[in-house]
C-alpha cells in the first residue's frame, strides 16, 4: 500500500486496483496490515492525499460497513430533515445485527447515542417504513441523482458504497429495466476521472 503514496503524487489507479476489488474483510485486513507496517492510519493517509468526490468514495468504501453507516447517519443528522431518507435507508435495509454494530460504531466515534442524535436533529413525524423492494428504491435514488442538473455525487457515492456488496446486481437490473440504459453507461456519462473509474469498479465488484 505504501506505493500508492510514493514518489511524485498519489497513484490513484493503484488505489482503485487494490481497494475496489476487495471485500469488507479484506479491506479490514489491509487497514490493519498498513497500521502494523507503517504505524500510520490508512484512512488518515487517504484523507490527506486524495481530494474531491474521489476522496469521499474511497474513504467510504474503505470504512467497515458499520463505520460507514455511523458516518452516514451522523452526516444525515447534520443535514436535518433533508436527509431523513438516509436514516430510513439504514434503519430499513440493515439486519438487527448490522444496526447494533452501527450503533456501537457511532458511539465509539462520536461518543453519543445514535438514536438520541436522530431524535434531536429530526422534527415532526418521521415514519420508518419497511422497504419491500430495496432495489427499486435505490434505483430511484440513483436515477434522480444522475439526472439531476449537476449530478448529486453525495447520493451516488452513498448508494454505490453501501450496496456494492449487498444487492448491486439487482439494482443494476432494475436501473436498466426502468431507464433503458445500463447503470455503467449512465455513471460514465455523468462522472469523470478517478471518481468515475472507482464507481465503475465498485458496481462491478464481486464479493471474493
Amino acid at each position: 500500500m505504501v506505493k500508492m503514496f510514493a514518489g511524485w503524487g498519489t497513484n490513484e489507479e493503484l488505489i482503485i486496483q487494490i481497494l475496489a476489488h476487495r471485500n469488507a474483510a479484506q479491506r479490514k485486513l489491509i487497514r490493519e496490515s498498513y497500521a502494523t507496517a507503517y504505524s500510520e492510519d490508512l484512512l488518515k493517509d487517504l484523507d490527506a492525499e486524495l481530494t474531491s468526490d474521489f476522496q469521499r468514495v474511497v474513504l467510504l468504501w474503505t470504512l467497515s460497513p458499520a463505520e460507514r453507516d455511523a458516518y452516514l447517519a451522523n452526516e444525515a443528522t447534520k443535514r436535518l430533515t433533508a436527509s431523513n431518507w438516509v436514516i430510513m435507508e439504514i434503519a430499513c435495509t440493515r439486519s438487527s445485527d448490522e444496526l447494533f454494530k452501527a450503533r456501537q460504531a457511532y458511539h465509539a466515534k462520536y461518543k453519543r447515542l445514535l438514536e438520541e442524535d436522530v431524535a434531536y436533529h429530526t422534527t415532526g413525524d418521521f415514519p420508518i417504513e419497511c422497504l419491500k423492494t430495496p432495489e427499486r428504491y435505490f434505483e430511484k435514488v440513483l436515477r434522480l441523482g444522475i439526472k439531476k442538473l449537476g449530478t448529486d455525487e453525495w447520493d451516488l457515492t452513498r448508494v454505490v458504497t453501501t450496496r456494492a456488496e449487498v444487492d448491486m446486481e439487482r439494482i443494476k437490473e432494475e436501473y436498466h429495466k426502468r431507464n433503458g440504459v445500463t447503470l455503467d453507461r449512465a455513471i460514465a456519462g455523468d462522472t469523470s476521472g478517478d471518481y468515475e473509474r472507482m464507481l465503475l469498479a465498485l458496481i462491478r465488484h464481486v464479493d471474493a
